[in-house]
């Protein structure tokens, strides 16, 4: 077995089984490791019932600290395989994404040590997913040192993330944790991305109020030259994220929820 999926889960039994069962699926053997943020729908034990019904390999773990940084660095230190893909509960996986990123990582080698997947929308709308994986792929060929994907997306070689530190709340407590990551992890190689490596995100991730980054911010970091990225994570959008309390727990204050 090559690959580990990990998925931080707070509250989420309206989600957590498609997401399940889209991993239980895939063409390539997968590792489940769930972490349990604090749930108190009882999503974790429908998981387990869904886990003993399917005959799948899922360990569940438990993390007490609020907060996915914390539960995703749990997840991880648990991982045993040469792969690891990160996923949220609340998106779907077709069951060609593993064994997809599995040969874009054997074709890249060694130094290609993590992958990101184009959203798919959930609307079934084929010109809105087209011109999704046109954006991605465009944005990734003319800056292939940064992110262009969501945390749902990321895949890694596991001994190159360890390397570059995995997800460190003492490092980086803010929202777009992806993208900080993705910054120390690309220091030691390359990434890519690929037209049929794709997942579908729910759609209630349109709603971002509370953990977007200006556009003057985005611009930024785009622009920033990767020798002066460090600069740009740790002095000016640290200050800037701690300025507006947009620390990693927000995500647990989700405004598709009743009222937020």
């Amino acid at each position: 077995m090559r690959w580990s999926a990990v998925i931080p889960v707070f509250n989420e039994a309206d989600y957590l089984p498609a997401t399940l069962a889209s991993l239980i699926a895939q063409d390539e053997p997968v590792r489940i490791i769930v972490v349990d943020n604090g749930s108190t729908d009882g999503c974790i034990d429908a998981a387990r019932q869904q886990a003993q019904a399917a005959g799948a390999d899922i360990l569940f773990l438990d993390e007490p600290t609020p907060g996915q940084v914390h539960a995703l660095r749990r997840g991880i230190d648990a991982v045993e395989t040469e792969f690891v893909a990160v996923c949220d509960a609340d998106t779907v996986y077709p069951p060609h994404y593993l064994k997809r990123a599995g040969e874009l990582f054997d074709a890249g080698g060694p130094g290609r040590v993590m992958l990101g997947a184009w959203l798919k929308p959930d609307d079934g709308d084929p010109d809105h997913a087209m011109r999704a994986r046109r954006h991605r792929l465009t944005a990734a060929a003319v800056w292939p040192r940064q992110n262009h994907t969501s945390g749902a997306a990321q895949l890694f070689r596991t001994e190159a993330l360890r390397r570059a530190g995995g997800y460190d709340p003492a490092r980086w407590p803010y929202v777009l944790k992806d993208h900080e990551l993705a910054h120390r992890v690309l220091k030691l190689g390359q990434q890519a991305y690929d037209p049929d490596l794709w997942c579908v995100s729910s759609s209630r991730r349109d709603d971002r109020r509370g953990v977007r980054w200006t556009l003057f911010e985005r611009l930024m970091y785009h622009f920033t030259p990767n020798a002066a990225k460090d600069w740009f994570f740790y002095r000016f959008l640290a200050g800037r994220f701690a300025a507006r309390g947009q620390r990693d727990t927000v995500l647990r204050q989700r405004s598709w929820d009743k009222q937020g």
